[in-house]
């Protein structure tokens, strides 16, 4: 410490290891996100409140507005520690800020490596998810839009093929059923040309009936899942860059965090010095 300090400050009443730079770079970094999480909260009520359906997203696992309202509180509380502990200069608030920071970093990464390394238990469980939103298709407008966005974007239909589709209430292929959309898939599934300007919402009508070669010259026949697995080949290095995006400011504030810890931790030793050598002068 009396290398570091050498004697300058020691004899400088107002000499302080604390930097204003980082210690406010680090609020206005926690404050930003701190803003964020009530933006997230808030969304997150208002999307709860508003859903009438309670098992609209039963088929998600997760309710998005509750996984919306857990992430915005988490980090509404943990940029409040960064906030409040940057500002007030208190260790115990910027570890626990700087721990939960390095779990979650942590969390992540461990999170993509399985995601990559048990790649078809992976895409089991994407499998799963798509073939329940195929089951509640017409429970809840949202998911229904959900997936007619998922399926134009991808240029796909169901989540191996068009056949899934057989598995909802109302596109089941059965002689028994009696709806009118019976062997149908939703009209997102059909080809569409680019001068096409009105939409044909009965396009798919009966595409189950017909044979794979025959309803493809209607229809996307293929399913989401192998559409989304080329994408996310085609898009590695854009996905890596969001990755790096977000890594970024975790990093960022795991190093703020750290070196403020140790400036305040060498303000400490300095006033306890000072003190001390002001008690006892022959010491």
């Amino acid at each position: 410490m009396g290398r570091r300090r050498g004697r300058a400050p020691g004899h400088d009443p107002d000499f302080t290891f604390v930097s204003p730079v980082v210690k406010y770079l680090l609020f206005i970094f926690n404050f930003l996100f701190w803003i964020i999480s009530l933006v997230l909260v808030s969304i997150g009520v208002y999307a709860r409140i508003s859903k009438h359906a309670e098992t609209a997203l039963a088929c998600l696992s997760v309710d998005p507005a509750i996984m919306l309202l857990v992430v915005g509180v988490l980090m509404f509380i943990l940029t409040f520690c960064g906030c409040v502990g940057s500002l007030r200069e208190n260790i115990c608030l910027l570890q626990t800020f700087c721990v939960c920071l390095t779990v979650i970093f942590i969390l992540q990464l461990a999170a993509g490596i399985l995601g990559f390394v048990f790649s078809d238990k992976a895409r089991h469980r994407v499998s799963e998810i798509i073939n329940d939103a195929i089951i509640h298709y017409r429970d809840d407008i949202d998911l229904q839009n959900l997936i007619d966005f998922g399926q134009k974007e991808f240029a796909c239909c169901g989540a191996v093929t068009y056949a899934d589709w057989s598995q909802n209430l109302y596109f089941n292929c059965s002689s028994s059923n009696p709806s009118r959309e019976r062997c149908s898939v939703p009209f997102s599934c059909c080809l569409t040309s680019t001068d096409q300007k009105v939409i044909n919402t009965m396009c798919g009508h009966g595409m189950q009936e017909l044979e794979y070669l025959e309803a493809g010259k209607h229809i996307h026949t293929n399913g989401c899942i192998d559409k989304l697995v080329n994408w996310i080949h085609s898009n590695l290095f854009l996905l890596g860059g969001v990755a790096l995006g977000l890594a970024i400011p975790q990093l960022v504030g795991m190093f703020l965090s750290q070196v403020l810890i140790n400036q305040i931790k060498d303000q400490i030793e300095l006033q306890n010095y000072n003190l001390k050598h002001r008690v006892d002068p022959w010491s």
